[in-house]
């Protein structure tokens, strides 16, 4: 087993002159859990973008999976990272069933080119089952709702039995109801034998559900803070990161954040 599922040390990005990533200083050891949580803006986009090795950090070392930057091949990292992101999902293919795209991810394509085998189907079946989305397998994606097709894209996501699984947002433009329905699907993956280990991107504290152990606050390129996540979600903490007064209430193990209006 890998010492760290990811570790990044004085990981800075610079654009165009202008860093975008500060000095990050980030470890994720197995069995952990995390949520990365900021305001836009905050970095969390491309904090992404290096663990998946779409870019390279402009200083610092990173290390994801056993996988060290610049002395890695990292086309065969990215076999163990499943990412649930809405770029993502703009690439997908409507017309194909929500079965097919969950079987694409056995392949780790875009559109299911090759003729899946009684493995892949076997075990786009489990998915299926486990995140009740059976009875929806053969509609075509355009006709899911937004809620459904997230399930689809977590299925995808799953069907490489991936060591690390990414959410980014996973609830953006879900109502109430279909929101607390995908965060239980969270909650179950994380509970199955053998998960994979969870990065939960979110820009809402309540979405940060007990399974979550750790929290990383990001706020302008930089670690604001980063622990556990009792710890980090506070009231003087979420107050400094806000830069306004806030409460925060814990319900049913989850943060719920109140701005006071004063």
């Amino acid at each position: 087993m890998v010492e760290a599922i990811i570790e990044m040390q004085g990981v800075s990005w610079i654009r165009d002159g202008i860093k975008i990533l500060k000095g990050i200083e980030w470890q994720v050891r197995p069995g952990e859990n995390w949520a990365v949580m900021g305001l836009n803006g905050s970095g969390k986009t491309t904090l992404l973008d290096i663990i998946n090795g779409y870019i390279y950090p402009s200083l610092g070392r990173v290390t994801v999976l056993g996988h060290t930057f610049g002395a890695s091949d990292l086309r065969e990292m990215r076999k163990s990272i499943g990412l649930v992101s809405s770029s993502l999902q703009e690439k997908l293919y409507l017309n194909e069933t929500a079965a097919e795209i969950i079987l694409s991810g056995c392949f780790a394509t875009i559109g299911l080119y090759q003729l899946p085998g009684d493995k892949e189907k076997h075990r786009a079946e489990e998915i299926m089952a486990e995140l009740e989305c059976s009875h929806f397998a053969h509609r075509r994606y355009k006709t899911l709702s937004q809620g459904e097709r997230q399930k689809v894209m977590i299925g995808r996501a799953l069907a490489s039995s991936p060591d690390l699984l990414i959410l980014d947002e996973p609830c953006s433009g879900l109502d109430l109801f279909a929101r607390e329905q995908l965060l239980d699907t969270v909650e179950r993956i994380s509970r199955i034998e053998n998960p994979p280990t969870l990065i939960y991107v979110t820009h809402h504290a309540e979405e940060i559900l007990p399974a979550f152990s750790h929290t990383l606050l990001m706020r302008r390129g930089e670690t604001f803070a980063a622990g556990e996540t009792g710890a980090i979600l506070t009231g003087d903490s979420l107050s400094e990161f806000f830069e306004r007064p806030v409460a925060v209430k814990w319900r049913d193990g989850r943060a719920w954040i109140d701005i006071d209006r004063c």
